[in-house]
């Protein structure tokens, strides 16, 4: 059995808040992006949810997340790309990469949750027909590559300046910090094919099997057999993606939540919360025959033991810790508490500086 070596140690947070008051929900989110800095996490990350009590703008929020703390990089998974303009997401995401000073993260999906009711709200036109996959993707991060618009003689008139028109501000490195949310092994070939870094959550798609472990190992290595083609063959990068001057990462998602620091009625919280959500776990579900990985639950004992035998674990290098949705923020403090002390330096990680 491989050890695990984790370097690099992120969390994950819904971002919730009150239907009434919302204020409150979002600012203890942005405490406890500071507090994962402190603890010496590697990375704080926040979902994209619309119509929920959570974060709505991903970009918008890590703006003021760049602005609370120095070191920790920002992340969003994943932004569902059915939903957006390729061009102004693209200038939201370099806005907000530079006033963090390139620490962004942006993870995206296709998709679009909530199509019936958001689809003619959000696109002019019969969105059925539009392009909501992968070229929606392949436009935000060529946008983002600074290519100047119009002819060589294209130019535009701005207070004080005369200037060749392109995506301001342009910020060149945030293309290759990109991820894609992969389940399938049809996204895993795309993400891949392109150079964007890799998401691996708690869903995929059961492709040949029923086991979850199975299915998520054969899109690891999928993800790695396309790479090592991709860069064997030195095919001329594709205009989504530039040459890369890092190898793209694998980042693994997995809901963990540690008793250790709680007390009992907390613990019996969790017990409940992992158990609300067993019966997922054993078999596929839906025509799409998705299929979950059981949630982490337990003494820090019970974790390491669970994780270090779980060989997609030891197949990775970055480990992303999942936060259950509509916890308090005491909870979420009292898991990355444990989770940094307790279990992540079992597992090879140190803190950053």
């Amino acid at each position: 059995m491989s050890t695990p070596a984790i370097d690099s140690l992120a969390f994950l947070t819904p971002g919730n808040f009150a239907d009434d008051d919302p204020y409150p929900g979002l600012e203890e989110t942005l405490r406890l992006f500071e507090y994962g800095e402190r603890l010496g996490f590697d990375g704080a990350w926040i979902r994209q949810r619309h119509l929920e009590h959570g974060v709505g703008s991903a970009a918008v929020f890590l703006a003021a997340a760049g602005q609370r703390t120095e070191r920790v990089e920002l992340g969003t998974a994943v932004i569902p790309i059915g939903y957006e303009n390729p061009f102004r997401l693209a200038e939201d995401l370099a806005l907000a990469d530079v006033l963090s000073r390139g620490r962004l993260q942006v993870g995206v999906s296709t998709g679009m949750p909530h199509a019936e009711l958001l689809g003619d709200l959000v696109h002019d036109g019969d969105w059925r027909g539009f392009d909501l996959s992968y070229g929606r993707i392949a436009r935000v991060i060529d946008h983002l590559r600074g290519d100047y618009l119009g002819g060589p003689d294209t130019v535009i008139q701005s207070p004080g300046n005369t200037r060749r028109p392109r995506l301001q501000p342009h910020d060149p490195g945030l293309v290759n910090r990109f991820w894609y949310g992969g389940g399938s092994l049809r996204s895993i070939r795309w993400a891949a094919g392109q150079g964007l870094n890799l998401l691996a959550g708690n869903i995929v798609t059961g492709e040949g099997t029923d086991d979850f472990t199975t299915a998520q190992l054969a899109l690891l290595d999928e993800y790695r057999h396309v790479l090592a083609g991709r860069s064997r063959d030195r095919v001329a990068p594709a205009r989504v993606a530039p040459p890369r001057v890092t190898p793209p990462r694998v980042a693994l998602g997995r809901v963990i939540v540690p008793f250790d620091g709680a007390d009992a009625g907390t613990r019996a919280r969790y017990r409940a919360y992992a158990a609300s959500r067993h019966a997922r776990t054993l078999a596929p579900q839906g025509p799409k025959r998705t299929l979950f990985a059981p949630d982490v639950v337990g003494t820090a004992e019970q974790i390491l033991e669970r994780l270090t035998a779980d060989p997609v674990v030891t197949a990775v290098s970055e480990l992303r810790l999942e936060l259950p949705y509509e916890f308090h923020r005491d909870d979420y403090e009292q898991i990355l508490h444990d989770v940094r002390h307790l279990i992540a330096p079992e597992l090879g990680w140190k803190p950053g500086a």
